[in-house]
């Protein structure tokens, strides 16, 4: 009886593997954000030290996120048919050392093609990923546990911008310390991932099924996951949110430096304000999701709110209003409504597919941010101003409110 009691007192006590995939899934986002972000506070350090334009520093983003959106469906494969763990970890581990990379080179080839490898690293991260935490998290958890793991992307995208501007632009060191910080950084974290996540909770009858029949199982995932009109709409959605974050994310200090007037270190204070943003609207929004069940419904609310911050922010020079904008943003826009879109495809889409599923949808959605960041960036040179990017930013988000209205509540197809 004694030992019983005391079994009990020990799982009390002990953290269930869900609540740590959370926490380690959580600090893993910081760095996958955190190490894109730290391009932007420098970027005319980084053009004036290669002689690059507004169109070579956008093309070089674009090809990092060209890189980390052909990854996208291949990982979610092999994570589906062999293992998810060793699709992700490797690939984090990569993306530390093409950071390091990155920092280190002094030609501009090199740059440019440490940095794309350095999204192929991070392409293998969503897929597994989201796949692990949907599995490991309890379902009246799912939404709420994503925000969670989702808001490691807003400490990320802060920590990115402010870091490197401090270093940089406030402390007058080379641009490239901040990468090599993050590199380090983001290797240790896949060393802890490699000691934490389980291959769970599929059984091996099963695996082994679906690699003798990997073929037949891949055609499948395809076809299943574009015949859904609920997974159809999320991919528009996602589409169009996250241009608009990528332009953000690509050129948003820069551009408060160049044509709102903010100063160096100061634009990359004021940018972070819409990660931190993000934090309380994408639990605030989670926590009602998994309560209403209603995710079309928030869907419908999150992205007017969002457009109309995006326009505000092009239109307008005054400070107050820009800063507003950007909280508004970061309440309502692509991090908070991350959650209820990836509670939304974990609702349609076949468990045991879920890998290749979340792989397809940020797939879709990173396809965007191919054209974003150069499409921007040769604008600007052409026309002399950036908010041509914002305005364009916000009319998709407008025209994913009429893709919403195809969507059925319910998972129904």
């Amino acid at each position: 009886m004694k030992a019983q009691s005391t079994a009990e007192v020990y799982a009390r006590r002990t953290i269930p593997y869900w609540v740590k995939i959370v926490a380690l899934f959580f600090v893993s986002w910081i760095f996958i954000y955190g190490n894109r972000a730290i391009l932007t506070p420098v970027i005319g350090e980084v053009k004036a030290e290669f002689g690059m334009t507004n169109a070579q520093i956008g093309l070089m983003n674009s090809l990092f996120f060209l890189a980390y959106t052909v990854v996208q469906i291949p990982a979610g494969i092999v994570g589906d048919t062999f293992s998810k763990k060793w699709v992700l970890i490797p690939g984090f581990f990569l993306s530390g050392v093409c950071l390091a990379i990155t920092g280190a080179a002094e030609s501009l080839w090199i740059v440019t093609y440490a940095w794309a490898l350095s999204g192929v690293g991070q392409g293998t991260y969503y897929g597994p990923q989201f796949a692990l935490s949907s599995q490991a998290i309890p379902k009246k958890y799912r939404t709420l546990g994503s925000a969670i793991i989702n808001s490691g992307s807003a400490f990320g995208l802060s920590l990115g911008f402010m870091v490197s501007s401090y270093f940089t632009l406030s402390q007058g060191y080379s641009w490239r310390i901040s990468f090599y910080l993050f590199a380090a950084l983001t290797i240790m974290v896949s060393l802890i991932m490699w000691m934490i996540i389980k291959e769970q909770p599929n059984i091996r009858r099963e695996k082994e099924k679906n690699m003798q029949k990997a073929p037949s199982f891949t055609i499948l995932s395809m076809k299943v996951l574009f015949t859904n009109r609920n997974l159809l709409v999320s991919y528009a959605i996602s589409f169009c949110s996250l241009y608009g974050f990528s332009v953000m994310v690509t050129w948003l200090p820069y551009y408060l430096q160049t044509e709102r007037g903010f100063g160096g270190s100061e634009a990359g204070v004021v940018s972070s304000l819409l990660a931190w943003a993000s934090l309380p609207g994408a639990l605030a929004f989670s926590w009602l999701c998994d309560r209403l069940g209603k995710r079309k419904l928030l869907m419908a609310i999150l992205i007017p709110c969002a457009a109309l911050s995006t326009l505000v922010l092009a239109y307008s020079h005054d400070s107050v209003f820009i800063i507003s904008a950007l909280i508004c943003y970061g309440l309502t826009g692509k991090l908070a409504l991350d959650p209820v879109l990836i509670a939304f495809v974990a609702d349609n889409a076949p468990k045991e597919l879920y890998g290749t599923a979340f792989g397809v949808y940020n797939f879709v959605a990173m396809s965007s941010t191919i054209f974003a960041p150069y499409l921007t960036g040769y604008l600007a040179d052409g026309i002399g101003s950036m908010e041509i990017g914002f305005y364009f930013s916000a009319g998709l988000l407008v025209i994913s409110v009429f893709a919403l209205a195809f969507a059925r509540e319910k998972g129904r197809t």
